[in-house]
């Protein structure tokens, strides 16, 4: 019987669960839960001798690949899938997939919160500014960032985005400026929003002469992955420029420095919360279940992220 493997040390909501479990039980398959677990031998132990496995924010290495003998499909219950280790997936003939789309409003909502408690000075009971009218601009252009334009839209902002691979015809058709580069992104709103995955070309990439060619009351809000800051640069603007915020759903590796130096001006979540919604939560876990069972079964490869 094929074995589907849940391994979530930061588990899956008990509905989703249940529904995971309908999708894969109703296949014909059993269902394995390796929830909360706190040494990696727990995990290398677990996918010994399953078929497929789901998971959230788990890293899937080399040596986790290497014990799963059997595996044949990982799928990542969300958008972002650096906590895959791609090539040996491809070295051990391992599909790899995420779920796009699905957590997508959440972090989009969870962007706003954060826009309002920045705009609104952490809550400090002084008086903030309102996103109305302030131009605002996405980073990127996927899923997420077109709900970001949609919400925004309630606010009244000024919206920008700039994607390289999305065409200006897409962007604009939702009425939102398409720009020419990330550098006349940074140049013109005074919000920019950071959408961008960890890759070898994007990391790093959101540095201090970037950050500082923004406007007045700058702010930057990021819940994509702290890689893409450069940390280095970030402190610098913190240092030259006291009009300017940072907001992350990642705490940045100089985390607590910035919190004890910039409390009125930097906050970070205590945990990653862009996809911690019952809803995003359900959509995640069963269109993964779900993207197993159409592999298994049919062989369909549309969310492969490997090669």
């Amino acid at each position: 019987m094929t074995k589907i493997l849940v391994a979530t040390d930061k588990p899956f909501a008990a509905i989703a669960v249940k529904g995971i479990r309908e999708v894969v039980e109703g296949a014909g398959m059993k269902l394995v839960l390796l929830e909360k677990y706190t040494e990696k031998e727990q995990l290398l132990e677990a996918v010994k001798e399953v078929d497929a496995i789901i998971i959230r924010s788990d890293i899937i290495s080399k040596e986790v690949l290497d014990a799963a003998k059997q595996l044949k499909i990982v799928v990542r219950a969300g958008a972002g899938y650096d906590n895959v280790d791609l090539e040996a997936a491809t070295a051990h003939n391992v599909v790899v997939m995420n779920t796009p789309g699905q957590n997508s409003n959440a972090v989009a909502e969870l962007v706003f919160g954060m826009l309002v408690y920045g705009s609104r000075g952490f809550f400090n009971g002084a008086s903030g500014t309102e996103l109305k009218g302030k131009k605002l601009g996405i980073l990127a252009y996927g899923n997420v960032g077109r709900n970001v334009a949609r919400i925004a839209g309630g606010f009244d902002m000024e919206l920008y985005a700039y994607d390289a691979y999305t065409p200006k015809t897409v962007i604009e058709n939702d009425g939102v400026k398409a720009v020419s580069s990330t550098e006349e992104l940074f140049k013109t709103c005074q919000i920019v929003s950071l959408h961008i995955p960890a890759t070898a070309e994007t990391k790093g990439s959101i540095n201090f002469e970037l950050m500082n060619s923004m406007p007045k009351g700058a702010m930057v809000v990021n819940t994509a992955r702290k890689e893409v800051m450069d940390e280095a640069g970030l402190t610098k603007m913190f240092e030259e420029r006291p009009d300017f915020k940072y907001i992350s759903d990642i705490k940045p590796t100089i985390d607590a420095e910035l919190a004890a130096k910039y409390p009125d001006r930097y906050y970070a979540t205590p945990k990653k919360m862009g996809a911690q919604t019952a809803e995003a939560n359900i959509n995640a876990g069963i269109a993964a279940a779900r993207q197993i069972v159409d592999f298994i079964q049919n062989g369909n490869e549309q969310f492969r992220v490997n090669k």
